[in-house]
């Protein structure tokens, strides 16, 4: 369902476009991409760049994490092709300070901690946010077949580890009474 149209008329003036895309490697691992670009509809001055022309991009960033099927990151690469500054490209080294993290319960905060302010750059820590979630649906297929496994084998006294983790696994929604009955709240 679109959104419904304006009742006031509106020029477009910006656009953000973020594109993520996950791959299976041959090697076992698993790369997430992730692009950024900033694109305004007008012409304007800039002094590192000279003229910022309209259509052509303010921001271009993108980011390659390279995980396992934990979600453990074993390697990172962010390049900056379009950038408001000459120096933005400079701070891309500074990622590769989340290897070694793992994407879940606490990583946006890990990668606010490592990389906010100054010592990172503000649309590509954003990035990560969408290339997480990402990386969650590359893998959910391999995932929820393990996690099926595991709770076909664990203590089924023990709730699902799914379990509120969002409004669709809330222990009292459709969702978890029909696929967790024994752990269902609702009425």
């Amino acid at each position: 369902m679109p959104l419904p149209d304006s009742e006031v008329k509106r020029e477009l003036r910006h656009r953000r476009t973020i594109e993520c895309t996950g791959y299976e490697r041959d090697d076992g691992l698993w790369d997430i991409d992730g692009w950024l670009k900033d694109i305004k509809t007008y012409d304007f001055s800039n002094k590192d760049r000279g003229e910022v022309k309209a259509g052509e991009p303010l921001h271009g960033m993108g980011i390659r994490v390279t995980i396992d099927e934990n979600m453990t990151i074993h390697n990172i690469v962010a390049v900056t092709d379009y950038s408001p500054f000459s120096i933005c490209g400079n701070i891309t080294t500074n990622f590769k300070k989340l290897e070694g993290l793992r994407i879940g319960r606490g990583f946006n905060k890990a990668v606010r901690e490592l990389l906010g302010g100054v010592g990172g750059c503000t649309h590509l820590v954003d990035l990560l946010g969408p290339i997480a979630t990402t990386a969650f649906q590359t893998l959910v297929a391999k995932r929820m077949g393990k996690l099926r496994r595991i709770l076909a084998s664990q203590d089924r006294s023990k709730p699902p580890p799914v379990l509120n983790t969002c409004h669709a696994w809330a222990s009292d929604s459709a969702v978890v009474k029909r696929e967790f009955p024994n752990f269902y709240s609702g009425e």
